[in-house]
Formats: C-alpha cells, sequence, structure tokens
C-alpha cells in the first residue's frame, strides 16, 4: 500500500490536486491507471463506463467542479465495485453519500448534492483533464487516501 505522503516524499514532481477532497465509500486508500471522462452535469458516459471490468483502474471524472448535480450515486458506485475498479475521482458531487459508505470502493469528491443529473449522453472519455492544478491524461497513475490525490 503506497500512500501520497510517502509518494510526495520520493517523487518531488509528483503532481498533486490541490482541492479539498472528500472520501466516500468503503475504501479509503486506492490506486490505478486513470480512464478519464470529461463531462457537465450528465452521468451518462459515467455509468457506461462502469459497466466495464475495472481491472483495477481510477475513473477520473471531470465534471468541471459544478456543485449542482451528483455525477455518482449508490448504484453507480456499487457498480464500479463489482466491476473491479479501484476507486472514483469525481470534481463535482456524489450522491447516497450514507449508502456508499457500506460499498467496497473509495471515491473522492468536492461534496454531496442530491439532485440527480439530466441525461443527454454527452460527454468525452479517454481525454486529458485538467483540474486542480493537474492535468491527468489516460493512463496515468492515481494515488488517493486521506491526505489527497496524486498523479504520476
Amino acid at each position: 500500500m503506497t500512500f501520497t505522503a510517502d509518494l510526495c516524499d520520493a517523487h518531488p514532481n509528483a503532481q498533486v490536486l490541490e482541492l479539498d477532497w472528500r472520501g466516500f465509500g468503503a475504501v479509503s486508500v486506492f490506486d490505478g491507471p486513470a480512464v478519464t471522462l470529461a463531462l457537465y452535469e450528465d452521468n451518462s458516459l459515467v455509468g457506461q463506463t462502469l459497466h466495464e471490468r475495472g481491472q483495477g483502474r481510477v475513473l477520473v471524472v471531470d465534471g468541471g467542479g459544478s456543485r449542482r448535480r451528483a455525477l455518482v450515486g449508490d448504484n453507480l458506485a456499487q457498480r464500479a465495485a463489482d466491476n473491479g475498479w479501484a476507486g472514483i475521482v469525481v470534481y463535482g458531487c456524489i450522491r447516497d453519500a450514507a449508502q456508499i459508505e457500506s460499498i467496497a470502493i473509495g471515491i473522492k469528491a468536492l461534496g454531496t448534492h442530491p439532485r440527480k443529473t439530466d441525461k443527454r449522453g454527452e460527454g468525452r472519455r479517454d481525454v486529458e483533464v485538467r483540474f486542480g492544478g493537474v492535468s491527468i491524461r489516460p493512463g496515468d497513475h492515481v494515488y488517493a487516501d486521506r491526505d489527497g490525490v496524486v498523479v504520476l
């Protein structure tokens, strides 16, 4: 198990997402290669992607930082856990926080919001995303724990 503080000590060039993350789910430490999504208040692509076998990957969702809709709820969190995803990083909100606490997945998000998204089928996958002062490309290794999120 690698912790973000140790990574920063060993790799001074490590990228640290400069955001105040909240942790959700029964897993507090996770890492894996990134699968990236860019979308805004539409989680259609999140659901489609989490139907795939995760194989220990981390889904990184650039939701534009919106706090008006939740991009992940308990159903998607359970799907991620069932399909072997290591975790989810959401630059936006989640919902069903109480239910997600018992699901074997790690999630980092800006916060919670009870409203679901509209389903418009919009978004892009496997693109470079940028938020929190960091650029994340598909395949970059993402590490998350209670201290934050680091990308190498």
